[in-house]
């Protein structure tokens, strides 16, 4: 059999003038076949349904606009409708975790990085914590920007990077970007970050904000070329 071609960019990227390092939660320092973001979205397709009173079908369908149109589903619903937004992070992250295994070659390759290392999630703080302790790799990580620090404004928008550059005290022009969901890269291309978007379709994107795309991040954090590496 004959093996799946790498593509050039997952192999050494040259990441040496990268001094903090940002990731993505979610399908991003796990792989998305392990599904805890569809267990999460479920949970608020469950809680539309009760806020909304909308059969299951037409939540789910308003639920996919909220998070195009605002970046997560929870912007929505503060928009048209009166909710808690602590119980709806709480209600719609209490999924069960056991699916999620420490993976060896993740943690070698976040021990690579020469610099502080930070969380950037639209889930909630306590879920950003259970997972990294799921995964045993919460001991490498300096920080952790979760919606609540962005005063439930999600990623995508301007001012929750703001926030978070401003809260981590980081430059974006040596700060290292890690997303699966491309179009969270854009406005981090725009501020000066490098960008690297993961997963098993990365390779599919054409973005020009895209810098380097990685099928999966152990292997291509094992093979970057960080400060101090030899030329």
């Amino acid at each position: 059999m004959t093996a799946e071609p790498i593509h050039p960019t997952e192999i050494g990227a040259d990441l040496r003038h990268v001094r903090s390092w940002i990731f993505d939660l979610d399908d991003t320092l796990y792989p998305p076949e392990r599904q805890i973001l569809k267990r999460v979205s479920e949970r608020i397709g469950q809680f539309m349904v009760r806020t909304t009173g909308l059969p299951l079908d037409e939540a789910r369908a308003l639920q996919k606009r909220y998070l195009m149109d605002h970046g997560a589903a929870l912007g929505g619903l503060m928009k048209d409708y009166t909710i808690d937004p602590e119980l709806f992070l709480a209600e719609v992250h209490d999924v069960p975790l056991e699916d999620l295994q420490p993976d060896m070659g993740l943690r070698a390759g976040l021990e690579r990085l020469k610099g502080p290392r930070y969380v950037f999630t639209n889930g909630s703080t306590l879920h950003g914590e259970r997972v990294l302790e799921q995964l045993r790799i919460s001991d490498l990580f300096d920080g952790l920007f979760a919606v609540e620090h962005a005063r439930l404004v999600p990623k995508p928008h301007p001012d929750t990077f703001a926030l978070m550059l401003d809260r981590f005290g980081l430059d974006p022009a040596t700060a290292a970007f890690f997303e699966d969901t491309a179009r969270n890269l854009e406005h981090a291309k725009e501020l000066g970050m490098t960008t690297i978007l993961v997963g098993p379709h990365a390779f599919d994107a054409e973005a020009p904000f895209v810098d380097h795309r990685a099928a999966a991040l152990g292997p291509f954090l094992a093979t970057a070329i960080l400060p101090g590496d030899p030329t």
